[in-house]
C-alpha cells in the first residue's frame, strides 16, 4: 500500500463563548482546524486533524501546521501509510521539530491501518480498558459564581468532571480554590489548570494556602525548571501539561519525580505514534494520565479518547470534549459523544467515521505523485 494523494482543508472553528485563560490575560473565540486526507493505490482513505488552541497558548500556529504539511508531504508520497514508524521518521527527517505540524498525518496513517487491519484506534493502541472515559469541562476565569454556573450547566450534561482555569490575582484563586471546593458534589473530580500563569512565589502561596482541601493543579509554572524547584516545597499534587511535550520531558518528569499526573495533548506531542510513548513511560513509573485533544472537533476528541481508554482505568483520570464547545459540527451525530459526561470506544476500524467533506470547503492543498 502506498500514499498517492494529500488534501488538506482549512475551517475555523468558532467557540459557543468567549474562553479566557491565565486569569483573563488570554482570550480565544475560534480555533483554526487543519483537516488532512491521505488516499492510498488500495483505496483506503484515512482522516486526520490538527487544530492548536489559539497561537497565543503555546508555540502552535494553525497557518504553521498546512505549511510544514507542505514541507513534508512530497516526502511521504509513495511511502506505506500502515508502517507509522516509517512515516514519523520520514517526518522528523523532512522537519525537525515542530510536531504539532504532524499529528494530523499520523491520524490518517493510523485511520488507514486501522481499516486495513479491521480493527479500532483503541484496539491498535492496546484494547478498551474499560469503564469509558470521564470527560472534563474546561472552565474559563471568572468571578467564583461566574464559574459555579459555568460548572452548573456541564453537571446538567452528566459531566463529572472539571478543569477550571485559575491563574490570575493570587489572592483571587485562593478564594476560587475555596469556593469551588465547597460547593463540590460527592464523587466530583476537579483539577486546577494554571497554565503556566504563577510565578513559583505565587504557586507556593496558593498551593500552601489551600492545601487542607487535597486539590491537584495543572502546570502551575512556566517551566519543569520551576516545578523542580516548587515540588520539593508544596504537597499538592501537581499535573505537567504544556511542558510535555517529548519522549525526554516524560524521562526528565519520571525520574526526578516532577509530577504525579502527566497531561499528554495529542496535537501538542506529534500524535498518537509518540503519544503511545509517553503513555507507556508514565505507567510504568504510577504517573496517572489526562489525555486530550489541543482542541478541536470530534475527530481530534475521538482519537484522544481512543488513546486513554487504552489505559488501566485506576491509571485514567480523565479527557475532554472540545466539540462540545464549537458552533459547528463537521460529522454531525458520529465519531465519540459525551454519553452523560463519559466517551466510550467505538466499535468500527480505524478513526470510525469521516467527516462530512463539503463541509470542510475547498481544499488549500493537494500534494500528489507526479
Amino acid at each position: 500500500m502506498k500514499i498517492t494523494k494529500i488534501t488538506v482543508f482549512q475551517k475555523d472553528l468558532p467557540l459557543a463563548k468567549p474562553y479566557y485563560l491565565s486569569g483573563g490575560r488570554l482570550r480565544f473565540d475560534v480555533l483554526d482546524a487543519t483537516f488532512v486526507k491521505i488516499e492510498t493505490d488500495e483505496g483506503i482513505t484515512g482522516w486526520g486533524e490538527g487544530t492548536p488552541w489559539g497561537h497565543t497558548y503555546i508555540p502552535a500556529h494553525g497557518p504553521g501546521i498546512r505549511a510544514g504539511i507542505e514541507t513534508m508531504a512530497p516526502r511521504l508520497i509513495g511511502l506505506d501509510p500502515r508502517a507509522l514508524e516509517t512515516i514519523e521518521y520520514a517526518m522528523d527527517k523532512e522537519l525537525p521539530g515542530h510536531l504539532y505540524a504532524k499529528s494530523a498525518i499520523d491520524l490518517a496513517c493510523w485511520d488507514i491501518l486501522g481499516q486495513a487491519s479491521n480493527m479500532s484506534l483503541t484496539e491498535l493502541l492496546g484494547g478498551d480498558r474499560g469503564g469509558g472515559v470521564r470527560i472534563m469541562s474546561s472552565i474559563s476565569t471568572g468571578t467564583p459564581q461566574e464559574m459555579l454556573a459555568l460548572i452548573d450547566e456541564y453537571r446538567a450534561q452528566g459531566y463529572e468532571g472539571h478543569s477550571v482555569k485559575v491563574g490570575g490575582d493570587y489572592e483571587k484563586d485562593i478564594e476560587r480554590i475555596r469556593f469551588l471546593e465547597s460547593q463540590r458534589l460527592p464523587g466530583e473530580r476537579i483539577l486546577y489548570d494554571v497554565n503556566r500563569a504563577w510565578s513559583r512565589r505565587e504557586a507556593l502561596l496558593v498551593m500552601n494556602a489551600v492545601s487542607d482541601l487535597a486539590v491537584s493543579f495543572e502546570q502551575p509554572c512556566e517551566t519543569l525548571e520551576d516545578i523542580a524547584k516548587i515540588r520539593p516545597l508544596t504537597s499538592a499534587p501537581i499535573s505537567v501539561d504544556e511542558t510535555l511535550v517529548t519522549l525526554q520531558d516524560m524521562t526528565r518528569i519520571a525520574a526526578e519525580g516532577l509530577a504525579e499526573i502527566a497531561g499528554i495533548k495529542i496535537n501538542r506531542v506529534g500524535g498518537l505514534t509518540k503519544a503511545r510513548r509517553l503513555r507507556d513511560m508514565a505507567l510504568a513509573h504510577g504517573i496517572q494520565i489526562y489525555v486530550m485533544a489541543t482542541g478541536g472537533s470530534v475527530i481530534a476528541d475521538t482519537e484522544a479518547s481512543a488513546l486513554a481508554l487504552s489505559i488501566p482505568e485506576e491509571m485514567r483520570l480523565g479527557g475532554w470534549a472540545c466539540q462540545d464547545m464549537l458552533t459547528v459540527d463537521i460529522a454531525e451525530g458520529r465519531g465519540m459523544r459525551s454519553q452523560q459526561g463519559y466517551h466510550y470506544a467505538l466499535d468500527a476500524p480505524g478513526l470510525g467515521f469521516q467527516p462530512d467533506e463539503p463541509l470542510l470547503g475547498n481544499a488549500v492543498a493537494v500534494y500528489e505523485a507526479a
